[in-house]
């Protein structure tokens, strides 16, 4: 992963790092850090674990004109390595960070451990509350709902990127709003992708992998992996099942590049315009740019088939390791603030959580050049307020790497899709 590369990589917990997590959970009650205050003067430093570039850089210089005394060092790690390192030294009780960015693939993982983490309502932020997406909000307290244990920073709604050069080459509409007429469900977009394959376009398949539109579509539907009761229905949900269908089809009509999301080829894809659509959440607009930086203009980005739905978003929280728990906690205020939401959107992509920003004219106008000033701001304001978020189960990634086997497994020749659903069936059961 490049460090742009976060918030959005499916989770792969292992199964014996997630029953250690369960393990050391920790009970509920009050959360008290178990460092002091700092005295006036004292010069502190604090560390933030990230999983890439949050874009928070800036904002530390900032912090400082008003917090001379703090000295603050960013820790960035790989996706899966971050939450991996982060659960053994939560059982451990040593090693980490002052303040810990946790992405939503993970998030209920770890609000299942309250014992392990400041409750930030002890420092005033839970008067946080009133500004956040409600959905938002509550992913960030404890399972019994009494402890702030982090505040959001993104939210993931989705879009749909794609590009024009290559619409054209196919004969197909290139116009956002003639693009999205074309998939209004995730069945036109595979039509549309049909006749993408049939104009025979060198070099280039209609979507890079079935990987992220699986997870698009089951994101879309109003119960997901699990159920409100922690219970395993991925192989019992019509949903899930028919995001599965769709997603071997896209494989099975040829459609796809066979680019894993977040490999280097695939990374490398996106320069050499190996694909002409991708799942776009607001995050992937500025990972595109990175990776094409010879492709301004050939981008643009329409609504999703389905209309809406989301893929990433992070908290952060603060470990009761800190020995600094109070300026932990104000500095995650800081950072997750209104203000400085909207600055990191404008600058990484990355989109607020907090939607009174959705109406400001400095978001609802926000375009970049690179996507042929394509209105940004209003597409993913419009997606944010129409999201319908699913329960979150303890799980959560080892279910979906499970799946994500059985996809690459059909992709690869290896096996039809209804063996390779029989094999994720079977090894669902072994997810307790």
């Amino acid at each position: 992963m490049t460090p742009r590369v976060r918030r959005f990589a499916v989770p792969l917990l292992t199964a014996s790092l997630l029953a250690l997590a369960t393990a050391c959970g920790g009970g509920g009650g009050g959360s008290t850090g178990s460092g002091t205050s700092a005295q006036p003067g004292e010069k502190i430093k604090l560390t933030i674990g990230l999983f890439g570039d949050f874009g928070f850089k800036p904002l530390y210089e900032e912090y400082k004109k008003t917090h001379p005394n703090i000295e603050i060092v960013e820790n960035v790690t790989q996706f899966n390595d971050h939450h991996n390192n982060l659960v053994k030294r939560l059982a451990t009780n040593a090693g980490a960070g002052d303040v810990e960015a946790v992405e939503v693939g993970y998030i209920s993982t770890f609000t299942a451990q309250p014992g392990k983490f400041v409750d930030l309502k002890q420092y005033g932020l839970d008067k946080r509350q009133g500004e956040y997406l409600d959905w938002k909000w509550q992913q960030g307290l404890s399972k019994d709902g009494q402890q702030v244990l982090g505040l959001g920073t993104d939210v993931g709604g989705l879009a749909m990127c794609y590009r024009k050069d290559l619409f054209e080459k196919a004969g197909l509409p290139s116009a956002r709003d003639e693009v999205a007429a074309l998939w209004p469900t995730w069945e036109k977009y595979i039509e549309t992708g049909k006749k993408f394959a049939a104009a025979g376009v060198p070099g280039a398949k209609f979507v890079d992998a079935p990987g992220e539109i699986f997870r698009a579509i089951v994101n879309q539907a109003p119960v997901g992996l699990y159920d409100a009761q922690d219970t395993i229905i991925a192989g019992t949900n019509p949903d899930v099942k028919k995001a599965w269908d769709l997603s071997n089809q896209i494989t099975l009509e040829g459609l796809s590049a066979k680019l894993a999301a977040f490999s280097p080829p695939w990374n490398t894809g996106f320069a050499k315009g190996s694909f002409a659509t991708v799942i776009c959440p607001a995050w992937m607009t500025g990972f595109i740019q990175e990776q094409a930086k010879d492709a301004s203009g050939k981008w643009d980005i329409a609504t999703v088939p389905g209309g809406s739905g989301n893929s990433g978003g992070s908290h952060l929280l603060v470990p009761k390791q800190s020995k600094h728990p109070k300026e932990a906690a104000e500095l995650v205020n800081f950072l997750t603030s209104k203000e400085n939401q909207a600055k990191v959107f404008k600058e990484e992509g990355t989109f607020p959580s907090i939607p009174s920003l959705y109406d400001d004219p400095s978001i609802q106008n926000f375009t970049k050049p690179f996507f042929g000033d394509a209105p940004i701001g209003k597409i993913y304001s419009e997606a944010a307020r129409s999201l319908k978020p699913q329960h979150l189960g303890p799980r959560e990634g080892d279910v979906r790497v499970v799946i994500g086997d059985g996809l690459g497994r059909v992709e690869q020749g290896k096996q039809t899709p209804d063996q390779a659903w029989a094999q994720v069936l079977e090894d669902l059961k072994k997810i307790k």
